[in-house]
């Protein structure tokens, strides 16, 4: 089991492991940047980051366990030097950058530049009374601003408004008037329409009369063409008679002819 065995092993032993993180840190301190591969650069920074805050404190046993984690006590006593100076005063962490710089071509491990941060820290300021004061006028200009525009807005509703009732007064009066054209209109068709009704019923009138004569001469005309159709009639009959007699005496006068022939044929 690994227990207390946390961190990364670096391909070798324990030992190993401590020496090159050792080594690291101290060229790191001395020179201020280092380049190295991603996996050393990470492990030894919270190491770096740890013996800041110690020089930070100043005190001995801070310094003590800086001299255990580097060996080295001119190193030591540099950093603190620096730190007391004021290095490092308005930072309250990350003392550490690391860039990337590519690949490396027998292993293909990522190599780092790792240095330390001088940069002061720039923290935001806090709002003071004065910059309350301004943000709430600002506030108050804003609310005015929507409240003028809240009321364009309704005052441009309401011209809108009385401009489509002025417009829907007009277009009622408009439809009045053409609603009495159309009445006046309507009585003249009116009256036109009379005066066709009472000249389509003359002329049925007359219509009517001449239809009458017509059926007077047709009976007229009828009665002398129902005599001549009788006499007709009349004619034809007695032809009819006269043609009927002619057969019958044809007819006897046949018959006593084959009676006289049968009667000669046996004497001869």
């Amino acid at each position: 089991m690994r227990h207390y065995k946390k961190g990364r092993k670096l391909g070798t032993d324990a030992s190993h492991t401590a020496a090159i993180k050792k080594n690291l840190m101290v060229n790191l301190f001395a020179n201020d940047r280092i380049k190295t591969t991603l996996e050393r650069a990470k492990e030894i920074r919270g190491d770096v980051d740890r013996i800041i805050t110690w020089a930070k404190r100043g005190d001995v046993h801070s310094r003590r366990l800086a001299i255990a984690k580097l060996g080295d006590k001119q190193l030591v006593a540099e950093i603190f030097s620096k730190v007391e100076q004021g290095m490092y005063r308005d930072r309250p962490g990350g003392y550490t950058r690391i860039y990337k710089m590519g690949k490396r071509r027998g292993d293909d491990a990522v190599i780092v530049l790792m240095e330390l941060v001088q940069e002061s820290v720039k923290f935001k300021k806090k709002a003071s009374a004065d910059d309350s004061d301004i943000k709430s006028g600002l506030k108050v200009e804003k609310k005015t601003r929507r409240s003028k525009k809240r009321a364009d807005a309704d005052d441009a509703l309401a011209e809108d408004a009385a401009e489509e009732a002025i417009l829907d007064e007009d277009a009622e009066a408009e439809e009045f008037q053409d609603d009495e054209i159309f009445e006046d209109e309507t009585e003249g068709d009116e009256t036109e329409d009379e005066e066709i009704e009472g000249d389509e019923a003359l002329e049925e009138v007359t219509e009517d009369e001449e239809v009458e004569e017509t059926a007077e001469g047709s009976e007229t005309e009828e009665a002398p063409v129902a005599e001549e159709s009788a006499e007709a009639e009349e004619t034809l009959d007695e032809a009819t008679e006269a043609e009927e007699t002619k057969e019958a005496t044809d007819a006897e006068d046949t018959a006593e002819t084959t009676e006289v022939s049968a009667e000669d044929e046996p004497s001869k």
